[in-house]
């Protein structure tokens, strides 16, 4: 396994859109068990292939040890939220927007169909924390990130401190 580049804002693999998996191979196994290390070694909570320069609907994640459990690596495929209700509020950050955090407003609880790793349809109800998590990677896959949900206020003071930033080196 290996511990990949995380591609950050504003590089434009992170605006487009993902393409649906169509063949599970040996190069797609490699590419999950490097995003699994990469995300476990940033650390976070998620990664969208987008994330790693490939557009390629998969997302893999682990909100278990926020939680104080063990490990456990969840993998999906062409993930689609099929279904979501209630609403809640939660700071979020992102692997691909440097020291920024920031409240967004979600859905508490969704539902996403997919695939696992070995192509079997799979489903997951997520609430709270795996919501968010869920919903903030598929969101990659579609080229929107979590300042896309923020207000256009706070996410203009992120972008002219981002372009300051990027001035400045």
């Amino acid at each position: 396994m290996a511990v990949l580049p995380i591609y950050k804002l504003p590089d434009p693999v992170l605006r487009q859109e993902a393409r649906e998996i169509t063949e599970i191979n040996g190069d797609l196994q490699r590419l999950i068990d490097d995003m699994a290390e990469t995300m476990y070694s940033a650390p976070g909570l998620g990664l969208a292939a987008n994330q790693v320069g490939e557009l390629q609907r998969l997302i893999v994640f682990d909100v278990s040890h926020k939680e104080g459990r063990p490990r456990k690596l969840q993998v999906v495929l062409n993930p689609c939220i099929v279904a979501g209700e209630g609403e809640i509020i939660r700071e979020e950050g992102c692997l691909s927007v440097a020291d920024f955090c920031a409240d967004v407003r979600r859905h508490a609880q969704v539902l996403v169909k997919g695939l696992d790793r070995e192509g079997k349809p799979v489903e997951i109800t997520g609430e709270g924390l795996l919501a968010v998590v869920l919903q903030h990677e598929i969101d990659h896959l579609n080229g929107i990130l979590f300042i896309d949900h923020i207000s256009r206020f706070k996410r203009g003071l992120f972008l002219r401190r981002l372009k300051k930033q990027a001035a400045a080196r």
